[in-house]
C-alpha cells in the first residue's frame, strides 16, 4: 500500500493479544528466570530461530512436522555482483555501478490507436485513459512469449490516482459538490490493471503498441464472479441479479501469479470508494466502508443524463429498495478479492476468485509447485494489526495443467475450492494454521458457523472470521515471496504505528514500529503448522539497540519493507514505502537484495540478518524524490529487472530514468516503469 492511499486507522477491535500468555508458557517450559515481555521477545526473535532454518530451509526439531525438501545437488553459490550504494535525495533515480535504467510506459502511455497520446497539460479525455497505461504503477509480472526473454507480456497494477496531476486544474466540483462526470470517468479509467506488449528492439525495450494483446481493466469493466460468493445473496444487484458479475477492480496494489500463465491482482484499500449513509453491516464497518462520503467522491455524479446503469450510483451501497436487486447495496460486497486475469487471451473476462478471501489484499504469492501437492498462495491484509491469510486447493497439482487450453478453467479447478486459514504466530517460534470454516471453533466458544452461517458468509466477513479465531494482529502486512531454492516464505510488515509497547508480540516486538520488518517461515507438509523467524529488523543505522537490531549501517539501512520477490535464482530484492522521518532525509525509496541461503552459521544452518553478516544486504538502487519504489518482475534470463516508480514528485524528465530534472525546472509528474539491464548484458544482481 502507497502511504499515499489507505488511511491507517486500527479497525482491529478483537483484542487478539495471543503472546502475553503464549510468553508466560514458554519461559515457564524452558525454566527461564522470568523478565520483561520485551527482554524475552528479544532473546526470542534475536536470535533468530537458527535451530528452524538450515540452507535447505527444512527443520531440525525432530518434534516438528515440517517436511524436509527433497535433497538435490546444489547449484553453485551464487554471491551478489555489485556494492551497495550510498542514499540518494534527488529528482532523478540511482542505480549500482555497472547498469542502466530507462522509462518505458508511464502513465498515459497509449495501447492501441482509440486513444490520443498523453498530453502533458493533463487534457486526455477519459476515453483516452481508457486506453492508455494506467496511474501509479504497482504490482507486475512478466509473461514471455514462447518463453522469450525479450518478447512478452507485463500484466501491471494501477494502484490509485493523484487528481491534481491528472486533470488540467486538479479536480472540481460544481455549487451543489458534485463532480463531472467526465472527470469521473477519467479517474475511473485511471484505475485497474493492465496487460502491455513489451519487446526488445535493437537491445532495448519498447511498447508495442495496438498490439492485440494490449488491454485494459479498471473500475468500470465487466467481470465474472466465482468460487463460494458466486451466485449468492451477498453479491447480487441491480446491475446483477443472479450474483454472478460485477463491474471493475480497484486500488489494485500487490499481485501474484500461478503455475498455468495467468496473472492475479489484488484489490487492496477499494473500501474507499464506497459509502453507506444508513446502518453499516458489520463486514463493511470492519472493514472501512465511509459512512459520510467516497474517497474521490465519484457517487455524487449520480443522476447525470449521461450516466450508464448506475455506473456512478452504485458507488453509494446506502439501501434504497425493497431489496437488493433494486439498489447497489451489495456493491461493496462485490470488491475485496483476489482477480485472475488470463494475459495470453484477450477475448476473456477477469475473475473474482472469492474462495481466497474478502480484505484489503496486498499481494498473492504461489508456494512451490509439486505434483500430487495441493497448491498454496500467501496474502497479507495491509492494514494495521491486520492479518496473514493463505488459501490451500483442495486439487492437487497435476503438471500437465502449466500450458492448458483454458486458463480460466485451470484456474477455477485449483482456485475455487480450497481451505482459507489465517495465521497465529507462536511465542516458541511456531505457528498454527487457523481454518476458517463453519466448524471452527472460536475464541469465545462458539463456531464460524453460528456466527456467519456457512463458508460465503464467513468470506464476506474474513476479517472478523480471524478475529474470532485468535488469529495474530501483525504489522500492516504486505507482499509475501517464497524461495524457490526451498519453499521459505517471507513477508514484509511495512510498520505500524498504532501497536503501542503494552502490545508487543514476538512476532511484532516493537512498539510503536515505525521501521517494519520481514518475517520468514518454513509450512509444514499438511499446512496446518510452521516454523518462523525474523529475517531482518528495518531501521536506521544510528538507532538504538532495540531499534537496529540488525545491525544495519548508513549502506543498507531502510524502513517500511514493501514490495518483495524471489527471483529464480534465489535473490531476494524488497522495495521501501518510508515515511520514517530519520531515513526519508537521508535517503529516497529504494530497491535492495541479499541471499538468505548464504547468510548461514557455522553449521550451515540459516540464521536472519545481524551485525556479522548485515554486508550481504546491499542497496542497488534508490528512486526520485517524493517516489515509492515498487513492483519486481524478471525476465526469465534474468538479464532484465522491471521495477516501479510511483508518485514521483517531478520526474521523469527525460527517458533515462537517471537524468535529474534541472533545478527550477517542473514536469507533470508520470509514475513509469523502469528497466534495469546490466551494461555488459548479464545477469542483474550477481557476480
Amino acid at each position: 500500500m502507497s502511504r499515499e492511499t489507505g488511511d491507517n486507522l486500527d479497525r482491529n477491535q478483537s483484542g487478539n493479544l495471543p503472546m502475553a500468555s503464549v510468553m508466560d508458557t514458554y519461559l515457564s517450559r524452558r525454566t527461564v528466570m522470568r523478565g520483561s515481555l520485551g527482554a524475552a521477545i528479544a532473546m526470542i526473535a534475536g536470535t533468530g530461530l537458527t535451530a528452524c532454518f538450515d540452507s535447505g530451509g527444512g527443520s531440525s526439531h525432530h518434534d516438528d512436522p515440517v517436511t524436509e525438501p527433497p535433497v538435490t545437488e546444489p547449484p553453485a553459490k551464487l554471491k551478489l555482483g555489485f556494492q551497495s550504494i550510498a542514499g540518494s535525495r534527488t529528482d532523478a533515480c540511482v542505480i549500482a555501478a555497472g547498469y542502466s535504467a530507462y522509462v518505458i510506459a508511464p502513465w498515459g502511455t497509449p495501447l492501441n490507436s482509440n486513444g490520443n497520446p498523453w498530453k502533458s497539460d493533463g487534457s486526455n479525455t477519459s476515453t483516452d485513459q481508457a486506453n492508455a497505461m494506467g496511474m501509479n504503477h504497482d504490482g507486475m509480472h512478466f509473461f514471455p512469449i514462447n518463453g522469450s526473454s525479450d518478447d512478452g507480456l507485463l500484466a501491471i497494477n494501477f494502484e490509485y490516482i493523484e487528481a491534481d496531476a491528472l486533470h488540467p486544474n486538479g479536480p472540481t466540483t460544481d455549487g451543489t459538490g458534485k463532480r463531472p462526470v467526465e472527470e469521473v470517468r477519467k479517474e475511473i479509467n485511471a484505475h485497474g490493471a493492465g496487460v502491455v506488449r513489451l519487446s526488445k528492439v535493437n537491445g532495448r525495450w519498447q511498447v508495442m503498441q495496438n498490439d492485440p494483446l494490449n488491454r485494459r481493466f479498471t473500475t468500470a469493466s465487466l467481470m465474472d464472479i466465482a468460487g463460494p460468493l458466486r451466485g449468492t445473496d451477498h453479491v447480487k444487484t441491480k446491475f446483477s441479479p443472479t450474483g454472478t458479475q460485477a463491474r471493475g477492480t480497484n486500488n489494485n496494489c500487490g499481485n501474484g501469479y500461478t503455475p498455468w500463465g495467468t496473472y492475479l491482482t489484488c484489490e487492496e484499500n477499494w473500501p474507499g470508494i464506497f459509502v453507506n449513509k444508513g446502518v453499516r453491516p458489520a463486514d463493511q464497518v470492519r472493514i472501512g466502508v465511509s459512512a459520510s462520503s467516497g474517497q474521490y467522491k465519484w457517487e455524487t455524479a449520480a443522476g447525470d443524463a449521461s450516466e450508464v446503469n448506475g455506473e456512478f450510483t452504485r458507488f453509494n451501497v446506502t439501501p434504497t429498495g425493497a431489496s437488493a436487486t433494486d439498489d447497489y447495496r451489495n456493491e461493496a460486497s462485490t470488491y475485496g478479492y483476489i482477480v485472475e486475469i488470463d494475459p495470453y487471451n484477450s477475448a476473456t473476462l477477469a475473475v473474482k476468485r472469492t474462495a481466497l478471501g474478502r480484505f484489503r489484499h496486498e499481494g498473492c504469492c504461489p508456494g512451490l509447485a509439486v505434483a500430487g501437492k495441493p497448491l498454496v498462495w500467501y496474502t497479507g491484509d495491509d492494514s494495521n494489526n491486520e492479518y496473514l491469510y493463505k488459501f490451500v486447493s483442495d486439487a492437487v497439482w497435476d503438471p500437465a495443467d502449466a500450458t492448458p487450453a483454458d486458463r480460466l478453467a485451470t484456474g477455477a479447478k485449483y482456485m475455487d475450492k480450497g481451505k482459507l486459514y489465517v495465521a497465529r504466530f507462536n511465542a516458541d517460534g511456531k505457528g498454527v494454521w487457523l481454518l476458517l470454516d463453519v466448524a471452527t471453533p472460536t475464541t469465545a466458544g462458539s463456531t464460524l458457523g453460528a456466527l456467519y452461517g456457512d463458508l460465503p458468509g464467513i468470506i464476506l466477513n474474513t476479517r472478523g472470521a480471524a478475529d474470532a479465531v485468535g488469529a495474530t494482529p501483525m504489522d500492516r502486512p504486505e507482499w509475501t515471496a517464497v524461495n524457490p531454492l526451498n519453499g521459505d516464505v517471507y513477508l514484509t510488515l511495512t510498520n505500524n504505528s498504532a501497536r503501542t509497547a503494552a502490545k508487543v508480540d514476538a512476532a511484532n516486538p516493537r512498539g510503536p514500529n515505525r521501521h517494519g520488518h520481514i518475517i520468514r517461515w518454513h509450512d509444514s507438509d499438511d499446512h496446518k503448522s510452521f516454523t518462523w523467524d525474523i529475517f531482518v529488523f528495518g531501521a536506521n543505522a544510528a538507532g538504538a539497540p532495540d531499534i537496529n537490531r540488525s545491525g544495519l549501517t548508513e549502506l543498507n539501512q531502510f524502513a517500511s519493507p514493501d514490495g518483495m520477490s524471489f527471483d529464480s535464482r534465489g535473490v531476494l530484492w524488497f522495495e521501501t514505502d518510508n515515511g520514517e522521518t530519520t531515513l526519508t532525509s537521508y535517503t529516497n525509496d529504494q530497491l535492495l537484495a541479499v541471499i538468505p541461503t548464504d547468510l548461514v552459521d557455522a553449521t550451515g544452518k540459516q540464521i536472519p540478518v545481524n551485525a556479522q553478516n548485515q554486508v550481504d544486504l546491499r542497496r542497488f538502487f534508490v528512486g526520485p524524490n517524493g517516489c515509492e519504489v515498487t513492483g519486481i518482475s524478471f525476465t526469465p534470463d534474468n538479464k532484465t529487472l522491471f521495477i516501479n516508480i510511483q508518485h514521483p514528485g517531478n520526474w521523469p524528465y527525460t527517458d533515462k530514468a537517471t537524468d535529474v530534472t534541472p533545478a527550477g525546472s517542473r514536469v507533470r509528474p508520470r509514475a513509469s516503469t523502469v528497466v534495469i539491464q546490466r551494461n555488459d548484458g548479464g545477469e542483474i544482481g550477481t557476480a
